[in-house]
Parts: C-alpha cells; sequence; structure tokens
C-alpha cells in the first residue's frame, strides 16, 4: 500500500471520529484556535482548513451556540454546544462504545481468545 493510499485510509477513518471530538471538546467554551490547540493536546491532530469548515457546520445545524465575544484585544467567536448538541453527543458516545467494543475483539483475537480460556476454566 502507498503512502497515499494510506492517508486516503487514515483521513475516512478519521472522518467520523473528529465530529464526536469536536462535540465533546466544546463542553468547554472554546474560540477556533484554542478547540484546536485542545484537540492536538489530546493527539488529534487537525488542520484549520478542516476544523474551521466543521465548526460552522456543527453550528449551521444547531449544535454549537456561539457568539462574539472580547478577548486579548480582539473579537472571537466562542462556541460550546448547544442542548441538541448535546443529545447528538450522547448518542453517539453511546454508538462509539459499541463499535469499540465490537472492534476490540476483531483487532485483538489473541487477547480475545485468552480471555475466552479463562472464561471457561472458570
Amino acid at each position: 500500500m502507498t503512502s497515499a493510499q494510506l492517508d486516503k485510509m487514515r483521513l475516512e477513518l478519521r472522518r467520523g471520529v473528529l465530529v464526536l471530538a469536536v462535540l465533546a471538546s466544546l463542553r468547554q467554551r472554546h474560540y477556533g484556535y484554542s478547540l484546536r490547540r485542545q484537540l492536538q493536546d489530546n493527539d488529534i491532530d487537525i488542520d484549520e482548513g478542516t476544523l474551521y469548515p466543521l465548526v460552522r457546520r456543527l453550528a449551521d445545524q444547531g449544535l454549537l451556540d456561539s457568539e462574539w465575544q472580547q478577548g486579548e484585544g480582539r473579537e472571537r467567536r466562542y462556541y460550546q454546544i448547544s442542548e441538541l448538541g448535546a443529545e447528538l453527543l450522547a448518542q453517539l458516545t453511546g454508538e462509539w462504545t459499541t463499535l469499540n467494543n465490537a472492534l476490540g475483539p476483531l483487532l485483538q483475537p489473541e487477547q480475545t481468545m485468552l480471555i475466552q480460556q479463562e472464561e471457561e476454566k472458570s
């Protein structure tokens, strides 16, 4: 597999997860740069060209509330998850947990086999 093919597959995998990460991060108020920094601090690398359109789209869908506020000498647009966004976050978190639980055994079959063998001994 080429590097370009791997990058494309990685992008597909990350695309849906970014919505979940942004909604979860915006349980606290952030402006664009502080949101990006928080995501990066949690090892979710996202460039501005992806993050800002995503945040605007989520706000347009009513999933985020936003307001302009003066900060550090200039106006910044702050975002926070809305009530509708919090409901969606709860649903997506449930889906994520279900998928993660289902994928775990598929991704680590040896560990799953050891657990099953231990359970059979009990």
